[in-house]
């Protein structure tokens, strides 16, 4: 795919997610566009840092253990898209609340690469105090995750 059409896909993935009304947020392209073998990377030195290794790592380690942190209408709002060969830089500005009802807002900067059409690394930069505290430290069980 040219890297107009990897920005067109990011952009359609993001707009679908975070759609204003919570009935009408829809993940499944994204799921969809993931390759079973892609890698999420969450940069840093602190408890979240680590890699996700595999398509039902990152939907079942890591998405799924978010969603537990985050109550119903959780969203995160693209505002840039940089797109340059097969590498496509997502800015975006979560909208989240905990369900103790703490603000989890975290700008984040998000590197995808994309290979054969589908996403095969997400590269993960935000604010780690912020996801820390609002989130609380990564659970160290999680198997599949490496890292």
């Amino acid at each position: 795919m040219s890297a107009s059409a990897n920005k067109i896909l990011m952009q359609d993935i993001f707009a679908a997610a975070a759609d204003p009304d919570p009935a009408a947020r829809d993940r499944a392209l994204f799921t969809a566009s993931l390759a079973d073998d892609a890698r999420w990377v969450v940069t840093g030195q602190y408890s979240w840092s680590r890699t996700f290794s595999g398509k039902q790592a990152i939907l079942n380690d890591l998405h799924a253990y978010v969603r537990t942190r985050l109550a119903d209408r959780t969203r995160t709002v693209a505002h840039r898209f940089v797109a340059d060969g097969d590498v496509v830089v997502v800015e975006a500005k979560g909208d989240n609340v905990t369900p103790e009802g703490v603000r989890y807002d975290n700008d984040y900067c998000l590197v995808f690469r994309f290979e054969d059409g589908k996403i095969k690394e997400i590269r993960e930069y935000c604010d780690s105090i912020l996801t820390e505290k609002a989130l609380g430290p990564f659970p160290q069980t999680s198997a599949r995750a490496g890292g």
